[in-house]
């Protein structure tokens, strides 16, 4: 197997994956301000690609060889389903796998998927055999859970992962599935999964996740609980060279951040508005990144609210040309 996991500097530093956030094109952009160690594609539902609607969906597995090591996450309630998005996920050329089971959005949970596998651990070991099935010993598994479902059961959940599931790498949210986000993260319980581990001498990486909105707060964490890695998620919308420890975000001008949004305009009209290209998005959806770069610097609100008001690259791109004159 060639298992990127165990070639990794520790501490290791991932982007998380989030849905309809962390495509090819808004990867290449944090790589371009500072690349993380490893970068996860968004969800990926094994359901849905295997369906007569794959080609809706299947740009979320699209990467660019520079994003190496890429994983790819997936999600859903059906073994088979699984094996064969996972064959598909070994012919594309991904370095890894992973098994979402911890997503707490409740339309998710009502089918039985993500982090309702927690409740369901006779289903996530057979999800998981057909996984490791599927990648024939190619490619690393992991899984990203959380700590329980409605209660915290750390110690019950993680063991049996480590012991009847054997990933390669184990990426704990530090909360439950009926916390969400709205709580502080128990890094006290993550901490407990890397002990289990030490108990049974396991090889798997245990990755910690939650509210680390910097390198140095990551660091901190892995020196107090014995972590390998650290997922950071929501802390790249209000840093996006949050992996470059060398950046001092303060020091960040306007001009910085204007063209940092810049590259994401041109690289998102190559990706995804060619008209040659098979799958492309609508500019609508690039909307949502412009609070990342445009804030922190007097007059960000007005600028937000007029590139809001854009119909296309080319209009935004006008509106940016002018500051920048």
């Amino acid at each position: 197997m060639n298992n990127f996991w165990k070639s990794l500097e520790k501490p290791f530093f991932i982007l998380a994956p989030m849905e309809d956030v962390t495509d090819t094109v808004f990867r290449r952009v944090i790589m371009y301000a500072g690349r993380p160690d490893v970068f996860f594609t968004e969800f990926t539902n094994c359901e849905g690609a295997q369906s007569v609607g794959q080609a809706r969906i299947i740009h979320r597995l699209k990467f660019d060889e520079s994003e190496r090591p890429i994983v790819a996450q997936i999600w859903g309630i059906t073994p088979e389903d699984y094996y064969k998005t996972t064959k598909m996920i070994v012919e594309l050329g991904f370095d890894g796998v992973d098994i979402n089971m911890g997503c707490p959005v409740k339309n998710v949970i009502r089918q039985g998927a993500c982090s309702a596998l927690i409740k369901n651990p006779n289903l996530a070991k057979e999800i998981i055999l057909a996984v490791k099935e599927a990648t024939k010993s190619t490619i690393p598994m992991s899984i990203k859970t959380r700590i329980g479902f409605s209660n915290i059961s750390t110690k019950q959940w993680c063991r049996f992962l480590l012991n009847e599931c054997k990933p390669d790498a184990l990426t704990i949210h530090g909360r439950t599935a009926k916390e969400e986000s709205k709580v502080e993260c128990h890094w006290d319980e993550i901490g407990k999964v890397v002990q289990i581990r030490d108990e049974m001498k396991s090889e798997c990486l245990i990755i910690g996740n939650g509210d680390i909105l910097s390198i140095q707060a990551g660091k901190d964490k892995v020196a107090e609980f014995g972590l390998d890695g650290i997922m950071i998620g929501r802390g790249i919308f209000q840093n996006p060279w949050l992996f470059d420890e060398n950046v001092i975000l303060e020091k960040k001008t306007q001009a910085d951040r204007i063209k940092l949004l810049q590259f994401h305009l041109d690289l998102w009209e190559k990706t995804w508005q060619d008209s040659s290209l098979e799958t492309q998005k609508p500019f609508q959806v690039l909307k949502k990144y412009f609070k990342i770069y445009i804030s922190g610097f007097e007059g960000a609100a007005t600028l937000r609210a007029e590139l809001m008001e854009t119909n296309s690259t080319e209009e935004a791109k006008n509106v940016l040309e002018v500051l920048t004159r």
